[in-house]
């Protein structure tokens, strides 16, 4: 049996949660602020600096295709983002603050009725630490003894540690707490199979059908007054399926991973809350959200995310291995069911590196999130704006296209820089440094301060992340489980087959940089018509 890493996420530890739920999970020192406050004053004073200094030929007129074309493409990038944006802030202003207080007016003309008639906490859990599982458990216990509901905590495991270690902390609730345990031991198969089996188990115990049954990963924390502000939302809305929150990183290994997960969960929180204007979502989080026991326990949806599959043309049929959380998506979706982003409450998550430093533990996360997410993708595309609604239909189109996008202005910039003007580096340096930084700004929407080290780490998630999804998008088969070291290749693998899909990835790579050559002039068109002089 592999041994486990200490932490130095002491198993007692207090992480500053608000009383309601609301507050950073983490409350940042001094020192974490006035650090963040240096790096954006050091980035202002930057781009302050390029901008003084610039070389006369900075803004040559003869660089007006290159302009034209890489300022067309940010109209429409910056366009797009600006439009969740505004929606963003609709939703959060005005539309769910509504939402809210219709709840709160629903629970307070029933005060001797609870929200729903019983919980149940549903953890799945392999691979994690004592210390992250033990505080995972802990907040669970203490949320559910705080909206005092008959509770059934159903726990998917695979080591005989984390069995001894859960029934401890289970004797250790409180005797207040009306709680029933469900243990469910597995071999380690992947959490589609520990989830629904999990579910499985929660159907023999007959929970009420409107119950409210959180589904978790036992590295979630669940925050004080998260349940209580939460659970209102199924009583107030009888056709609700499911919901989710907010989510922040609580802890990362390196600081700079955490800060990197701290961008992440707030660019998720603005995406987030701008579909949630259209009562959709990209995805009904793993990490922790509530269903509806009458939707949780459904023979369907369990099914689904036991055994989901995708049909590709050149790769198969593709048994999907992680994921689970788009494939309960897809079902909702398929059967109309309502879902809500609830953004005023926010969950932790203890980030655990899958591989030692920076770039490779990203990259190992971008693999799985990628291939999850374009698979997903595919899936839902299928289903048409009718099913969709045309919003999310044409933010699932955005996601194909922002594989290529980011690429396109690095691309202009090597070409050009390389072979006709070096200048090109240093404006390209100023362009970045600006619309980073006004990108991050924008996320003070939904994050009450942000970290100067955000502007770049945005710069390097749009760029490697769509190299990635790039990879990702012809080898979709390619799937792992970084926790249980579970890998698939497809059923039909060999040599021809990936030779096909490195063969199209350098093929659709060689047309992007084509393309770019020919826009900016670098290459000529066989009649000599173009988009204009190159520098």
């Amino acid at each position: 049996m592999p041994r486990r890493r200490r932490s130095g996420l002491a198993s007692g530890s207090s992480f500053g949660y608000g009383t309601e739920g609301r507050r950073p999970l983490r409350a940042p020192g001094s020192p974490e602020i006035a650090c963040a406050s240096v790096l954006l004053a050091a980035h202002f004073l930057l781009l302050a600096a390029l901008l003084a200094t610039a070389p006369e030929g900075l803004w040559d007129p003869r660089g007006r295709a290159f302009v034209l074309f890489l300022g067309g493409l940010a109209v429409w990038r910056y366009g797009w983002g600006a439009v969740h944006l505004v929606r963003a802030v609709l939703y959060r202003r005005i539309v769910f603050p509504r939402l809210r207080r219709a709840a709160e007016a629903h629970l307070a003309g029933a005060p001797d009725e609870p929200p729903v008639p019983e919980l149940a906490l549903v953890v799945t859990a392999y691979r994690i630490r004592p210390e992250t599982l033990t505080a995972s458990i802990r907040a669970a216990l203490a949320e559910a003894g705080r909206v005092g509901l008959p509770t059934t905590l159903v726990v998917a495991l695979v080591e005989p540690a984390d069995l001894r270690l859960v029934k401890r902390l289970v004797a250790k609730a409180p005797e207040r707490l009306r709680l029933r345990l469900v243990l469910v031991r597995l071999p380690p198969t992947g959490k589609r199979v520990a989830l629904a089996t999990a579910l499985r188990a929660l159907t023999r115990r007959r929970i009420h059908p409107d119950a409210a049954v959180v589904v978790m990963d036992g590295d979630a924390i669940l925050t004080p007054g998260s349940l209580a502000r939460t659970l209102p939302f199924f009583a107030a809305m009888p056709a609700l399926a499911a919901l989710t929150t907010d989510q922040d990183a609580l802890a990362a290994g390196s600081p700079a991973l955490l800060h990197w997960h701290r961008l992440r969960f707030a660019q998720r929180d603005l995406i987030k809350s701008s579909l949630g204007l259209s009562r959709r979502l990209l995805s009904v989080t793993g990490r922790m959200s509530v269903y509806r026991a009458a939707v949780a326990t459904d023979p369907g949806l369990v099914a689904r995310i036991e055994r989901d599959a995708l049909d590709h043309w050149r790769l198969g049929r593709i048994a999907l291995l992680t994921g689970e959380d788009k494939s309960s998506w897809l079902w909702l979706l398929e059967t109309g069911r309502a879902l809500l982003y609830v953004p005023d409450v926010r969950v932790g998550t203890i980030e655990d590196p899958p591989a030692p430093g920076f770039f490779a533990a990203t990259t190992r996360l971008l693999l799985r999130w990628s291939g999850n997410m374009l698979r997903g993708g595919r899936q839902a595309l299928a289903l048409g704006p009718g099913k969709l609604g045309p919003f999310l239909w044409w933010c699932l189109i955005d996601q194909r296209l922002s594989i290529w996008t980011p690429l396109v202005g690095p691309a202009a910039v090597l070409s050009l820089g390389l072979l006709v003007e070096p200048l090109i580096f240093w404006a390209y340096l100023v362009w970045v440094l600006a619309s980073r930084l006004l990108l991050t700004l924008g996320l003070l929407v939904v994050r009450p301060r942000v970290s100067g080290t955000w502007p770049l780490l945005l710069y390097y998630g749009q760029v490697w992340g769509a190299l990635v999804k790039g990879w990702v998008l012809f080898h979709l088969d390619r799937q792992s489980w970084t926790r249980q070291r579970i890998v698939l290749r497809g059923a039909r693998g060999g040599v021809l087959r990936t030779a096909g899909s490195l063969y199209l990835h350098a093929l659709a790579l060689a047309a992007l940089l084509t393309g770019v050559g020919f826009a900016t002039g670098v290459l000529a068109w066989p009649d000599g018509v173009g988009l204009g002089r190159p520098f």
